[in-house]
Order: C-alpha cells, then structure tokens, then sequence
C-alpha cells in the first residue's frame, strides 16, 4: 500500500553511482513517489546514504526480511546487470512492483525466469527505459509514426565514452561491456522509430591497445529489418564522449544530438530536414530519472501496464545476445520474427525540472 500521502514507497537495491547520481535525486521531484529504504553491501553507503535521505538500510543478506517487512511497494534495482534475476525475482514473488535498470539481463535465461515471475505475480514489472517518458524522445517517435519523413528506412548511431579501468564494466567482459551497456540505447530507439524488429544481426569489434576487458571494447553493429531496412551504430568505452544518431526517411530525416544522455546541459535537440527546409528543436532539460519513476508510479496506483515491460526489455537482449555471437563467431545472425509491438505514446511524457546531485558516497563516475 502507499504511504498516508498516497505516494509510492520505493527500496533502492545497490548504491553506486547511477542510484547517487541520477534516482535517488530525482525521486524526490515526484508527487507520488518516496524512497524509503536502502539494500546495499557497503557500509559505509548503508550509514551516511541512509542519514542524508532519511531511510532505512538492509544488507544484501537481509533482503528476503525486507520483502516480508509490509515497508515498500516497489524496489528499484540497479545492481550489476548481471546480477538482476536474482533481485528481481523474489521481488515479484513477493507481489512487490519492481523497477530495473537496463539491460534487463546479461543472459536469455535470466530474461525467461523475470518474465515468468512477473507473469505468475499481481506486481507491476518496468525496465528503466528513461527515454520512454522524455518529452523530445518521444516528440520524434510521434513524428516519425505520423509520416512527417516518410517511411523510415536508415538508421545511423555513434554512442562512446571513456570508461575507468577501475569500474566494474571493464573488469566484467561481456556481461557488463558495451554491447551489453550502452547498446540498448541505439537499439531501443530504432526499433521504436522503425516500429519493428530486426531480422539479422552481423557485427564487428575492436580492442584498444592495452584493453583489459576480455571482449571488444568497441563495437559496430548492423541490423537488417523487414522491407529492405538498415540500422548500423557504433558503441564504445575507450573514445571520447560522443552520442548522435541519424534517421532517413523516403522524405525526410532526423539529426539527434544530444539523444541518450542525461543531467545538466543535456537538452535532447534534433535537427528535422523536410525537403529542403531543416529545423532545430531543442528541449528543455528534464529529470529524466524523475520521469520515469513518476511514470511507473502512476501505473501502479492506476493499475495499468507499463510500456517498457520486461517483454521489451527482453526483446533488446535477444538482439544484444545475438551480437556477441555475431563477434564470436564472425557470422551473420539471423533471428526470429516477432509481433511488433506499441511504441511508447506521448501520455508517458513527463515534465521535471533537473534535482540537484550531491556529492558520492563511496563510489565515483564510471567515466573519465
């Protein structure tokens, strides 16, 4: 049940820096959404965290005690991704409404047993797909499914970054490396500007001198979609902070740039070119960490489905899979048709301005 204000009771599961950064601030911006307690293995996080949000702190151990405990709705859990099922899981047998970070897993099978929990549970199941309630994100999905371009036929993406050799993505090969990482957000929003799925999947990966990742730390992978329809992007954790994607339709196109980030200075902006006419639309910096939790909130306390749901959490996973294959083994995957689905609709839109992000507490950026 909510609390006596009738907001959402939420447990953050893992304290690192997306948690500090980003969801334990902008929860906070929301009406109908609290943050009440803290599951973490460190200490040092479970003492000065708790203090300065005033919550109540488990240990990994005590996790199962904390289902039981009637103290949360929801749990928002962003643990290593390669960790997620078995989080998750319990959560959902316990009718607990569950909040996870993307990528939904690092396996299939991981994958199978969320959905299957969430399928046999009452409780609301969200992957994270901020994206899907940021008002320019969403303007563009419209744009594209109204005809404003045409028919959509090629997709183009550049997302990299320079991550720290000390964090636990480099030292986790491809469980928690880019494909696995940042892949969703390319993959995510083609597959919604398409409106479809991709059929094939082939790929190609690079080493930087020195690399200790133990899988490819930059990655550049194509996808093949129905009617004769292409994607390529780009992903990496060893160049300079660069995100940009390009959509060509039969009459049109977009220029997205900034177009996955978040936090200050990010204003999702594209540039629409129409004939010969082109125009920029930037938009204003939002929360977007505020929206999404405000947004899954709402499902919860009006009891309907979420868009982003693990069904689609996991049919980026699949794709995401078949890519490290493609790597493995040097060939083309081809993959299994699906229904295509509801892209998200501009009800999710959600407007909050941009919290404030205090200091970390033992933990850092992940990037230089």
């Amino acid at each position: 049940m909510p609390d006596l204000n009738g907001k959402i009771r939420y447990a953050v599961v893992g304290g690192g820096s997306i948690s500090q950064g980003a969801f334990m601030p902008g929860i906070g911006q929301t009406e109908n959404s609290v943050m009440t307690t803290l599951v973490t293995g460190d200490p040092i996080k479970a003492d000065k965290l708790a203090k300065r949000y005033d919550l109540k702190s488990y240990s990994y151990s005590q996790y199962p005690e904390l289902l039981a405990s009637g103290e949360i709705d929801a749990v928002y859990v962003a643990t290593p991704n390669f960790l997620h099922r078995e989080f998750v899981v319990p959560a959902l047998e316990a009718g607990i409404h569950v909040l996870l970070e993307k990528p939904m897993a690092a396996k299939e099978d991981d994958c199978e047993a969320m959905l299957a929990a969430a399928q046999r549970s009452n409780a609301k199941f969200m992957i994270a797909y901020r994206l899907h309630s940021e008002p320019g994100t969403l303007e563009m999905i419209e744009r594209v499914h109204s005809g404003d371009f045409g028919r959509p036929r090629l997709f183009t993406s550049t997302f990299t970054q320079t991550v720290k050799p000390a964090n636990h993505r480099m030292q986790n090969g491809f469980a928690a490396g880019p494909v696995l990482d940042m892949g969703p957000y390319p993959l995510n929003m083609v597959r919604q500007l398409f409106g479809d799925e991709p059929i094939e999947v082939s790929a190609v990966g690079t080493t930087a001198p020195g690399s200790k990742l133990g899988t490819p730390d930059t990655v550049s992978v194509c996808l093949r979609f129905s009617e004769e329809r292409m994607a390529q992007f780009t992903i990496s954790y060893t160049l300079p902070t660069s995100e940009r994607f390009q959509l060509i339709g039969t009459e049109g196109e977009i220029e997205a740039s900034p177009c996955f980030g978040y936090g200050e200075g990010v204003s999702i902006t594209y540039r629409a070119t129409i004939g010969d006419q082109t125009h920029e639309h930037s938009h204003p910096v939002v929360d977007q960490f505020a929206g999404e939790t405000a947004y899954f909130s709402d499902c919860i306390l009006n009891n309907l489905a979420p868009e982003p749901s693990g069904e689609e959490g996991f049919r980026d996973v699949r794709v995401l899979l078949a890519v490290e294959r493609a790597l493995a083994t040097g060939q083309t995957q081809k993959l299994d048709p699906l229904p295509n689905k509801p892209v998200p609709k501009s009800d999710q839109k959600r407007h909050f301005e941009l919290a404030k992000v205090p200091d970390y507490i033992d933990t850092e950026s992940p990037t230089e």
